[in-house]
């Protein structure tokens, strides 16, 4: 007994030391490579890093990723807090692992805009998926990005991709422009919602319908049954509003119950239609290439920013400004121009 405390004793000292160690570039890729989870989530705590030294030694992994040759299918997943997304993704996942497949869940918590914490409980959620081998689930905080996305979200795909992974499946939080920004990463949007919940005309009105590939009405069992059925009517009779969508899809409208394990096969084979459609008529890349083009656009904005924030001067001015907003002496839009316009200069 005390020779096995021991060895456990020891164990966790040496994982400990493995966490501390400062791993190569090279390190870090070979054990991307080789599917190594627990590689893959320290190269993703790099991805979200503020560190300038870590943001550089991340984008030397992803260039190194993006060469590997991958044939995923990347999966975003939304609809409003309560909907079931959590329960909805480890069902999912679980019959896709069970069927041989690969799959990682980046899934976002939202950040909390006092304490700047966020309880990153999905692995708790979907404790089952969470123990798959074949499964690899990454908590991220929402931090300061809009829409329920973590910042460094399209990032970490790549990695989850050259790791190996199949299915990539982006969960946001589902408030505000997350189906926005969701729908700019993946191939294939999917739109949870309940029925009864009353947001049916809603769904509708924020135009979340026109970027959705399917809308699943999740717990559609026991006494909601009927009226999941009534939903899934209303929504498909909806859905023939919109015009066609550009890659030639007709959007489907199905239901399904993650605690009964109903119909998620059969969403599982719908989005096989998707993929199959769209690799025959070219869409499937053509939608990559856009998303790339929109991701570098991005980058670029996202990097001006950090740029500017990096200097002392900048700080300096703001604060100024900031002082000067605050006792009503100059006008917040005002205050903004001043402040670009200098640091413009000073970039001359």
């Amino acid at each position: 007994m005390l020779i096995k405390k021991t060895i456990l004793i020891a164990s966790i000292s040496k994982i400990k030391q493995l966490r501390k160690q400062d791993m190569s570039t090279a390190t870090l890729v070979e054990g991307i490579f080789e599917g190594n989870k627990a590689i893959l989530a320290r190269a993703i705590t790099l991805l979200e890093s503020s560190k300038p030294e870590h943001f550089e030694k991340a984008n030397a992994i992803i260039e190194k990723c993006l060469v590997k040759p991958v044939k995923s299918i990347r999966i975003g997943i939304t609809g409003v807090p309560g909907v079931g997304k959590s329960s909805f993704i480890e069902v999912f996942g679980k019959t896709l692992t069970d069927l041989g497949k690969k799959v990682a869940v980046l899934a976002v918590d939202p950040t909390s805009t006092l304490s700047k914490g966020s309880i990153l409980g999905d692995k708790t959620r979907m404790e089952t998926l969470a123990k798959d081998p074949n499964a690899f689930i990454r908590p991220s905080p929402s931090g300061e990005s809009l829409g329920g996305v973590a910042r460094k979200t399209r990032e970490s795909i790549i990695f989850c991709e050259a790791a190996g992974y199949d299915v990539i499946l982006v969960e946001t939080v589902g408030v505000g422009q997350s189906e926005t920004v969701v729908h700019s990463m993946v191939d294939f949007f999917l739109l949870l919602k309940l029925s009864g919940a009353g947001d049916e005309l809603q769904g509708i009105k924020r135009g979340i319908m026109e970027m959705a590939d399917a809308i699943a009405i999740n717990k559609a069992d026991g006494d909601n049954l009927k009226r999941a059925k009534l939903a899934e009517t209303e929504f498909a009779r909806a859905l023939h509003l919109y015009p066609p969508k550009e890659n030639g899809w007709t959007p489907k409208v199905l239901s399904c119950s993650a605690t009964e394990n109903n119909g998620i096969i059969e969403i599982w084979k719908m989005i096989q239609d998707f993929i199959a459609q769209n690799l025959e008529n070219g869409h499937f890349e053509k939608n990559r290439e856009i998303q790339n083009k929109n991701w570098f656009l991005q980058a670029v904005d996202e990097q001006i920013k950090q740029l500017f924030h990096q200097k002392k001067s900048f700080k300096t001015m703001q604060q100024k400004m900031l002082t000067a907003v605050g006792q009503n002496k100059i006008s917040p839009f005002y205050a903004a121009k001043t402040l670009l316009d200098n640091i413009a200069k000073e970039l001359k």
